[in-house]
């Protein structure tokens, strides 16, 4: 059968939204401008041959609304691409990888373009008052929320139980509150999962390693942003603990052991083993697997469970196969009983410090983890790497990739 690989990627600086480096960037422009030095890493492809061009973002309005891929595939200077934007929310540019994974396999096409962008710093910028949107059926539902919200203490409970109807529209927040209770995660834990990811990621760039990943950025005054605005040298558990929950008076999750707004944007290549054989390229990584599931979204933080275990299932591969392991850190809360539930071990996970400390573009962070998780494995000599998230709305994704340089 036809295989899938990924043969480039590229990704921007994470800005932190509205006080940040990349705040006077649109974020169509940004995502040209990942799609062209994603290109730009594979001299001997054509951009002609492009498939589909297809653009994942977390908040399809605004700027980044319209056929936001189609109009990247013109600013890319790619007018023969097609486009199709993409919404899953925080796995959007996996899910737009996992497309393009699909169509090889299915033989619809060798070449493909799978990016995400992000920027919440421009939400502002012509966007509709999303509140007005909601279904009016989830009232009795928002409004529990909201009362758990003020009051906090009540542990969570399944609302299907009672007949009622779950939040969808509940605060990510929220829903690590609600983790935290069911699984037992302590302030105390979630604190030192945060400054260990902060820690990780000042080793990791002072090695050199986040620069390799990613692409610097040139403002339109000539200022050059080519690093991430999020991690904080010299974080301690000590100075974590000394922050104010965010989203319940009694609660857990705070500013420090949670992941920022973000801006920015990331792309990948990916072509059929035909194209590679025609061109001799050299590809960085094989698709082996993709998996997608749902559970209650008041509790989508354990999302990326069910969903490793199926890509896993379909790779014929365990966790103990796994090399290495990027479990996006939306927050701690989430991340801790996760990665406990799937048997992972601490020295994989997120082993350059993850979204807590470098941030979490929705829309982007799909195509960012692939890069990282590929520049990981090249640095530590793995053969297999993990993928996985949380997704907003209660479902989880994870890929299964498998290092080829």
């Amino acid at each position: 059968m036809t295989e899938a690989y990924i043969v480039a990627t590229a990704r921007s600086p994470i800005g932190r939204a509205r006080k940040g480096s990349l705040i006077g960037v649109r974020p169509d422009d940004l995502t040209a401008r990942m799609v062209r030095a994603t290109l730009a890493k594979v001299p001997s492809l054509d951009p002609g041959r492009i498939d589909d061009l297809m653009v994942g973002t977390g908040q399809p309005a605004g700027e980044q609304g319209f056929n936001l891929a189609r109009i990247v595939a013109v600013l890319a200077g790619l007018d023969a691409a097609p486009g199709t934007t993409v919404n899953r929310y925080c796995s959007s540019s996996l899910q737009t990888t996992r497309m393009a994974f699909h169509a090889i396999k299915a033989g619809e096409g060798d070449v493909f373009v799978s990016a995400g962008v992000e920027s919440v710093s421009r939400y502002e910028h012509g966007y509709s008052d999303i509140a007005a949107a909601e279904n009016p059926v989830f009232a009795d539902a928002k409004a529990r929320t909201a009362a758990r919200g003020a009051a906090g203490a009540a542990a969570w409970t399944d609302p299907r139980s009672t007949g009622a109807l779950p939040d969808p529209y509940i605060a990510m927040g929220q829903t690590a509150e609600n983790v935290a209770q069911v699984h037992g995660v302590t302030r105390d834990d979630q604190d030192a999962f945060a400054a260990q990811s902060q820690q990780r990621a000042e080793r990791a760039i002072a090695s050199g390693f986040w620069a390799r990943d990613i692409e610097p950025v040139t403002l339109d005054d000539g200022t050059v942003v080519a690093s991430d605005d999020g991690p904080r040298p010299g974080v301690t558990v000590e100075a974590l603990a000394g922050l104010d929950p965010v989203f319940r008076p009694d609660g857990t999750v705070t500013a420090g052991n949670c992941c920022p707004l973000n801006d920015g944007a990331a792309a990948v290549v990916i072509v059929s083993d035909r194209v590679v054989d025609e061109l001799g390229l050299q590809p960085l990584a094989r698709i082996v697997s993709t998996g997608v599931t749902g559970l209650s979204p008041e509790i989508m933080g354990l999302g990326p469970v069910e969903a490793s275990r199926q890509a896993l299932g379909r790779a014929g591969l365990t966790i103990d196969d796994i090399d290495l392991v990027e479990l996006n850190e939306a927050f701690a809360a989430q991340v801790l009983p996760s990665a406990r539930e799937l048997g992972i071990d601490s020295d994989r996970l997120n082993a350059f410090g993850g979204a807590i400390a470098v941030g979490h573009p929705f829309g982007m962070t799909g195509a960012r983890i692939t890069s990282t998780l590929i520049n990981g494995l090249t640095e530590t000599g793995g053969r297999y790497g993990l993928e996985t998230m949380c997704v907003g709305g209660g479902q989880g994704m994870a890929m299964v990739l498998e290092r080829i340089r």
